[in-house]
């Protein structure tokens, strides 16, 4: 296991539904495979559907948040060119309905609890889940059976997903994001430095190296 006191890390904001957080961490792990120091990940929570959620959490579906069918054509286009940039496989293009919160919930449960390389696991368990295998990342089902192949205790998960003071303390992070002026994912952070979308992996270099 790295030493999370001393390694490298670099800072992102995502949210689960988002293809372009799946896209962006392809194009960050390119450019780990070519770094010969670790960079580890220090993930942040993001709230793409706050602009529709009630004050219990739930998603509010009928609320009209700007984005129409010309958007997400246009998000479609822009996913399937990077998907041929990048060279990844994704069964789904787009995920409008799923809600990504108690994939989050879990995430930083594990994530606070865990080494670092079983909350990676988990992570990339369960963008897969959702891009790869077309699974709903919002059933507590889904994060359970997910949980068992990262080598945690499923029944754990299901608790921290049903904790009201571990989904207060995402949604305290959803609200540290916007505040910190993060306004979209995926974004990326090192040092003073950000960069935002899934950018290639020569732009993450020079955000890192200053290349």
């Amino acid at each position: 296991m790295s030493d999370a006191e001393t390694a490298e890390s670099i800072g992102i904001y995502s949210d689960y539904v988002c293809p372009f957080c799946y896209l962006g961490r392809e194009s960050l792990s390119q450019y780990q495979d070519d770094r010969e120091e670790p960079l580890e990940i220090d993930w942040h929570p993001f709230d793409l559907r706050a602009g529709k959620r009630n004050p219990d959490g739930s998603i509010d579906h009928s609320v009209d948040d700007g984005k129409d069918e010309d958007y997400y054509e246009q998000a479609k286009e822009n996913v399937e060119r990077l998907q041929e940039e990048y060279g990844v496989e994704m069964s789904l293009d787009l995920s409008r309905d799923v809600d990504s919160l108690p994939a989050q919930v879990a995430s930083l449960y594990v994530k606070e609890h865990y080494p670092y390389e079983q909350w990676l696991a988990f992570d990339v368990a369960i963008f897969e889940a959702l891009w790869q295998d077309e699974r709903d990342i919002g059933d507590a089902d889904v994060l359970a059976d997910l949980a068992a192949e990262a080598d945690l205790d499923p029944e754990e998960i299901r608790a921290a997903v049903d904790d009201e003071e571990w989904r207060s303390e995402v949604e305290r992070r959803f609200d540290a994001a916007r505040q910190q002026g993060v306004t979209g994912v995926p974004t990326f952070i090192y040092g003073e430095h950000a960069a935002r979308g899934a950018v290639p992996p020569e732009h993450i270099e020079r955000l890192v190296e200053g290349t």
